[in-house]
């Protein structure tokens, strides 16, 4: 580290105890922490901090990531009540931080209890940031990810990434998905593309929540492939297998009869349907009936 550096960091080191001090004070019993939050928007916490908004933020989106954390780990009844109010209010301190609409939108769309269940709120987190920040493509690829992902409307999602190919230093290929997906819409494919762009883009929990997606897709098409070998075998036998062993017995199944998270597939033998277990955290019923 640099002598300046140095210098920098044990200058942040000294403030940053007393600007919580100090914004604590002014918050009094209206801190981050009590519900009594929801009488405080981002207007409000920046008028009392004047000239420390960016250190405010700071301060405001480590609570943020603290309190979803803690629900998400360690609450038994998990409750996000919280959640939009501390990303408006540290998205308003400081705009141009985009780590917080990123993260937050995720936090606020993924079903719950791995999040808030609250897909409308994540994209309004993510609209709020591309409107604050207009020049940034990847926020508007985001944006158009969440359409696709979350919301499953293709059409926006491909209106989206053309507009974010326009803006400067866009990525090449946004273009071409956005094509690709008004051609293939439902296709697992184009939203395994989208989780790899994102798992390879991110860090850290973004980046953790893109890897369980790519793994759902893939427990989507290795149910369809037993699928295909229950059918299969059928038409071999003129019956439907008793369980999914037979499957494996007739060479019609290979390797491992679980999903990439360990848990054994469904099997209906009535009906003759696999799918991923409703016990798996990879289950996505909105993949099921998708094309691969």
């Amino acid at each position: 580290m640099s002598r300046a550096a140095g210098v920098l960091a044990l200058a942040a080191a000294a403030v940053v105890p007393w600007a919580q001090a100090h914004l604590d004070r002014a918050l009094g019993d209206s801190r981050a922490q009590h519900e009594v939050l929801y009488l405080w928007k981002g207007a409000q916490v920046k008028r009392l901090v004047p000239g420390l908004e960016q250190l405010a933020a700071d301060l405001y989106w480590l609570r943020t990531v603290q309190y979803f954390g803690g629900e998400r780990v360690f609450a038994k009844d998990k409750r996000f009540d919280l959640l939009y109010p501390l990303i408006e209010i540290t998205t308003t301190l400081d705009p141009r931080m985009e780590i917080a609409y990123r993260y937050g939108a995720v936090f606020l769309a993924e079903r719950y209890p791995i999040g808030a269940g609250r897909t409308d709120l994540g994209l309004a987190v993510l609209e709020r940031g591309v409107a604050s920040n207009p020049s940034s493509w990847r926020l508007r690829q985001e944006l158009g990810f969440f359409h696709f992902v979350y919301r499953h409307d293709a059409k926006q999602a491909a209106e989206v990434l053309l507009e974010a190919s326009r803006l400067p230093g866009a990525a090449f290929w946004l273009k071409n998905l956005a094509a690709e997906i008004l051609g293939k819409a439902g296709d697992r494919g184009i939203a395994r593309r989208m989780w790899r762009e994102m798992f390879e883009q991110s860090e850290g929990a973004l980046k953790e929540n893109a890897r369980i997606h790519i793994m759902a897709l893939d427990a989507a098409d290795a149910a369809d492939q037993l699928n295909e070998g229950v059918a299969r075998f059928r038409e071999r036998t003129g019956r439907l297998p008793r369980d999914l062993g037979e499957l494996t017995a007739a060479g019609l199944a290979r390797g491992p009869l679980v999903d990439p998270s360990g848990i054994p597939f469904e099997y209906d033998a009535q009906t003759g349907t696999v799918a991923v277990s409703r016990t798996s955290y990879l289950r996505r019923d909105d993949l099921m009936g998708e094309t691969r």
